[in-house]
């Protein structure tokens, strides 16, 4: 029963934060925020580069790799007009990537084991620039190194943002912008777009619904 009545009392404060922290739902002012994630993540395709471990040598090798990677990919991709293109492109390459990442692994003196793949998998609120990408499942295509167990670079592949300055990473706002537009609808920009918002706000909206999500999920497994 104390358990019960946690449960409703935390659940009834997220509640009453995510509706006061916009007049809307909790991704959008109107519609369902699932639905409009899942419209989100049918759309795009993320890039994510996993570091073996947080430490500084791993981190600065996960860095190597990206560069590395991007610098073959980019040329290939940056033209890309679907997702599906996209996706053919990061398959038929597949194997070169894979090759690409484990000889920058070796050269640097590791012997991690680097493996690539292309998956759906769920990932938690994110900001890339212009953007804040609530959580979910979204299409991903992954670098693992060695364990895997360190923290990820990110950006998204289609459309092609990953390749505005691949040697520091930075982000063009408008070409941020402009290349998201192309491929979501205008609620769907919206609901991600963090300059229009307020960066600050979107990401409260998105972490109260994360948080949320979690507490469901304990409560349920109890």
């Amino acid at each position: 029963m104390k358990k019960i009545i946690t449960f409703i009392i935390i659940s009834a404060t997220i509640v009453f934060l995510i509706f006061n922290c916009n007049n809307g739902d909790v991704y959008g002012e109107n519609g369902n925020g699932v639905d409009t994630q899942k419209s989100i993540a049918s759309k795009i395709i993320r890039f994510h580069v996993l570091a073996n471990s947080d430490s500084n040598e791993d981190q600065a090798l996960k860095l190597k790799v990206r560069d590395k990677v991007l610098a073959f990919i980019a040329p290939k991709m940056s033209s890309s007009k679907s997702i599906d293109e996209s996706r053919n492109i990061l398959k038929k390459y597949n194997n070169e990537i894979q090759e690409i990442s484990q000889g920058v692994v070796g050269e640097n003196g590791y012997n991690y084991v680097v493996k690539t793949e292309l998956k759906e998998d769920y990932f938690p609120v994110k900001t890339y620039g212009a953007i804040t990408l609530p959580q979910g499942s979204y299409e991903a295509y992954r670098i693992l190194i060695g364990s895997a167990k360190g923290h990820n670079w990110w950006c998204v592949m289609f459309p092609p943002l990953c390749f505005t300055d691949i040697t520091k990473g930075n982000v063009e706002i408008e070409k941020t912008q402009n290349e998201m537009k192309k491929v979501l609808t205008k609620e769907e920009y919206d609901t991600i777009d963090n300059t229009q918002t307020g960066q600050d706000k979107i990401i409260v909206k998105f972490k109260i619904k994360e948080e949320f999500d979690k507490l469901a999920t304990y409560f349920k497994n109890k």
